[in-house]
């Protein structure tokens, strides 16, 4: 088996460029829903199919942009280069997707979203599919590969931390009365993290593995080769339902904090936690982030950004203590496996609770973050070794096409998460508006879209994976076999 050793250096340098594409992702995946409903005065139902449309047409973008990076040519490489050269157009088309222009037609408010949320989605498949592509060809080493992915996630961890712990309090802090306002200096604010993050990815990655030397440029061929493997079709399943599932339980988390969770309970809950009455060194940190509950009002803002700093944490801690050792102890497979399946009863749990058990629901969290951590780096992972094992059968390589095709399956899972989060909201009746008291049945379908329907989407991606054939043993066969051909084609 091949053994090349990267520097942690490298390895943190790339995860930033999931740092940023965190920054962006959590705000699409947790509030854009919210934020069309409650700032743009959207429907639920016309809120999702906004999301629909702009993910589901820009993931044939990431095809493309696949195709064009396999056959970029610069002296920093194939795929480096893109993280670059998009890096402030991505940045900027994030901005105006979270800007309230104050137009007043609803017809023109869901056209402006549906282009702007289109830009920012083309922008996020031209620097991601190449940047996730870099991954793959940063070493061919399987230790080492998940160490980089390992390290990765750790890095979108924080990120996941950031956002979803910071943004309501953030918000509030810059906008005051003005949500609107609060919204764009926030999101700006994130924009320029982003920016800084893109930079130094692209000034610390190396790219190592190059195609097969004399192998000839080929669209047709690399999709057919595409399209014909077992491991890459089991992938695309896999990581269309996980989006999906992922999408509609981040959507629907903020509206079961809001509507459904007793805010006096969960004020209760904060109280206890010193949250409402701060004393210390860490009073004027929790000020400055404005995570102090003064009122029931603040309750759901405050609450809910601890509820997400939670899972970010344990998130975090079982990325780092956990996903290294099981996928090396058990392979990346039955990891996945297990733990996908342990995440998917954790969260059909969340049907359980009463609104006063502020309590279990933060105890649930725990343990569906801590199960779903391990799976979190083995995606990409994984997907650098179907790309090895595309070259293995075949004798080609066309590593960014093979990632474009598991970028396309996410983008079409966030589309579809978001856009059957909004219709289950619209069907049980929700109103879109954040002041306004919604119904039992609404209530009841926010219930839905947070726990029983995420869960058996999640039991769908356990399925795929029983497909996936690449065993720990396997894989270690074939990268022997590949460091074998590239270092017999290199002598």
């Amino acid at each position: 088996m091949q053994s090349e050793k990267i520097t942690l250096r490298e390895k943190v340098g790339y995860s930033l460029g999931d740092v940023a594409a965190n920054l962006v992702f959590q705000m699409m995946m947790i509030f854009q829903l919210k934020f069309y409903t409650d700032i743009f005065g959207l429907d639920g139902a016309v809120a999702g199919s906004v999301l629909l449309i702009a993910r589901v047409v820009d993931a044939f973008v990431d095809p493309a942009v696949g195709i064009m990076a396999d056959r970029t040519q610069t002296r920093w490489g194939k795929y480096r280069p893109w993280v670059l050269w998009t890096a402030v157009p991505f940045c900027v088309f994030y901005v105006l997707a979270f800007w309230n222009p104050g137009i007043e037609d609803k017809g023109l408010v869901a056209l402006y979203a549906t282009v702007s949320y289109v830009l920012l989605m083309s922008m996020y498949s031209m620097n991601n599919t190449p940047y996730s592509a870099l991954g793959g060809v940063m070493t061919g080493d399987i230790r080492e590969r998940t160490s980089i992915t390992s390290v990765r996630f750790v890095g979108s961890t924080v990120a996941q931390f950031v956002v979803q712990g910071l943004t309501l309090p953030l918000v509030s802090k810059f906008g005051g009365d003005d949500a609107a306002h609060g919204w764009f200096c926030t999101v700006s604010l994130y924009a320029g993290v982003c920016l800084l993050c893109f930079i130094i990815t692209f000034i610390s990655a190396r790219e190592r593995i190059t195609p097969p030397p004399g192998q000839e440029t080929n669209i047709r061929e690399d999709i057919k080769e595409l399209l014909a493997n077992v491991p890459w079709r089991a992938m695309f399943v896999l990581t269309l339902f996980v989006f999906i599932t992922l999408a509609m339980w981040g959507s629907a988390m903020s509206f079961y904090f809001q509507n459904f969770v007793d805010q006096q309970a969960l004020f209760a809950f904060l109280d206890s936690l010193g949250l409402v009455r701060p004393e210390g060194e860490g009073a004027a940190l929790l000020t400055t982030f404005n995570l102090i509950a003064h009122s029931e009002a603040d309750a759901y803002a405050i609450g809910f950004s601890l509820f997400n700093m939670t899972g970010a944490l344990v998130q975090f801690i079982g990325v780092v203590l956990l996903s290294n050792y099981l996928a090396n102890r058990f392979g990346k497979k039955s990891t996945f496996v297990v733990c996908l399946a342990l995440t998917a009863l954790f969260t059909a749990m969340f049907w359980v609770p009463a609104p006063t058990d502020v309590g279990l629901m933060f105890a649930l969290c725990v343990a569906k973050s801590l199960a779903y951590a391990p799976t979190v780096p083995l995606l990409w992972a994984m997907m650098g070794d179907v790309a090895d094992h595309i070259e293995y059968v075949n004798h080609r390589r066309a590593t960014g096409t093979c990632f474009s095709g598991v970028v396309f399956a996410l983008k079409a899972g966030l589309g579809l998460g978001g856009a059957f989060a909004g219709l289950l909201l619209s069907v049980f009746g929700y109103v879109s508006a954040s002041t306004a008291v919604q119904s039992a049945s609404a209530v009841t379908g926010i219930r839905l879209a947070a726990s029983i329907v995420p869960a058996a989407l999640f039991g769908v991606g356990v399925i795929a994976l029983i497909f996936y054939p690449i065993s720990k043993r396997y894989n270690e066969k074939m990268q022997a076999e590949l460091a074998a051909r590239r270092s017999g084609a290199n002598s």
